[in-house]
């Protein structure tokens, strides 16, 4: 017999289906936007360690550079590149850290888009001293022979030609920082695309590569499940991704492993929500749709990335794309000039923090120093190992 559901019940009914109707969407929700591989590391993240004194706070932009990207029109690529050289030198005039240092942007250039021209224009921004260039690089099914030609090649022309790129004091070689094209480090992607390079640590380190910049990636599946970290990776040659886990950089701690990485920041902003519900991803990426607010700003800052034993030194490492026209109104225009100008009033006060500009090298230098046991004003060590290229020595 047919029994008739009463109000509570249906009700009951009701928010039973709308609770497991939530659930779902937030598990697909999660899964696409690969949060698994990293939230049991966020979770279980611990605070920055207490210290006395003033905080120091290292700011690093590094920028994607492709001025060929989408393969426009070749006098697109001209005025791209023009673009920088007219009004990023306009914006940077107009801040300075606690150095009187102006922003410092690391421009990572692409080797498959080498074009003399436009790297001779971007060198004549270092020899103002508003930035470096160092590597980048998109490459598919490729070997280690081929990586190795791409690299050595690549290396010999911005250093002799363009005087890019630091050496290595002991043996002359150039030094150079990489971000790796569509995330894909160490042959990272499940399907093995935009990469083919398993033993890609252990290239990079032997070209030269003195740190990666490429993390963090997130929502792509190439995010590693170490986040907020500054770390040395070891390479197993037969596996892709051997960067997920490292061991940390730390005070008087030695190299290890193949190669130093070194993250930006991977948070969750629960003051921008989706739907309303779900926190929004912060990855440290700059765009026209994703302008870098003061709650960004702040929460860069709440990462809280160090060398282990060293806390009042943070490191803030944001990226961009910067020569996409959708997003140079936000780069060269007024969300990046207020985001200088909320770091110089909240973050460089003098009595609480202090604000250093850096580029990518001398943010590995500050590491390295801190590594090595040193302390005080981090701004003395921009140079601890690696000199500035030749195209900078103008400073």
């Amino acid at each position: 017999m047919w029994t008739p559901i009463g109000p509570a019940a249906m009700l009951l009914a009701t928010l039973s289906a709308a609770t497991l109707l939530a659930l779902l969407l937030l598990v697909r929700e999660l899964r696409n936007k690969q949060v698994h591989l990293w939230l049991g590391s966020y979770l279980k993240r611990s605070a920055r360690p207490e210290h006395e004194g003033v905080t120091h706070i290292m700011f690093c932009f590094v920028d994607h550079y492709e001025p060929r990207w989408e393969n426009p029109p070749y006098q697109r690529e001209v005025e791209r590149v023009a673009r920088w050289l007219r009004d990023y030198p306009k914006l940077a005039e107009k801040h300075s850290d606690a150095d009187g240092r102006h922003p410092r942007h690391s421009f990572f250039y692409p080797e498959e888009e080498y074009r003399e021209e436009h790297l001779d224009a971007i060198a004549q921004l270092c020899r103002m001293g508003y930035g470096e260039i160092e590597i980048h690089l998109h490459h598919h099914d490729d070997t280690e022979t081929g990586l190795r030609d791409k690299l050595q090649r690549f290396t010999r022309v911005l250093h002799e030609k363009h005087g890019a790129l630091s050496t290595f004091p002991d043996n002359g070689q150039p030094a150079w920082g990489f971000i790796h094209g569509n995330w894909a480090l160490d042959n990272s992607l499940p399907d093995g695309s935009n990469c083919g390079v398993n033993n890609e640590l252990i290239v990079l380190r032997e070209m030269g590569c003195y740190a990666d910049f490429t993390l963090p990636s997130a929502p792509s599946s190439t995010q590693t499940s170490k986040i907020n970290s500054i770390y040395y990776a070891k390479d197993d040659p037969e596996a892709p991704k051997s960067h997920d886990d490292g061991r940390d950089v730390r005070v008087g701690g030695k190299p290890w492993g193949d190669l130093m990485i070194i993250q930006g920041p991977l948070m969750l902003n629960w003051r921008n929500r989706k739907w309303g519900i779900l926190p929004r991803i912060e990855n440290g990426d700059i765009r026209t749709c994703y302008p870098p607010t003061p709650e960004r700003v702040d929460l860069w800052v709440k990462a809280g990335i160090h060398v282990r034993g060293r806390p009042e030194w943070l490191f803030i490492k944001v990226h961009t794309h910067g020569t996409q026209e959708r997003d140079m109104e936000c780069l060269l225009g007024e969300p990046v000039d207020e985001m200088f100008s909320y770091l110089e009033q909240r973050y460089n006060d003098g009595e609480h923090y202090r604000l250093h500009y850096v580029s990518a090298r001398e943010m590995y230098n500050i590491i390295k120093a801190a590594e090595a046991g040193m302390a005080g004003d981090p701004s003395d060590y921009r140079d601890f190992i690696l000199q500035p290229p030749a195209n900078c020595a103008a400073r």
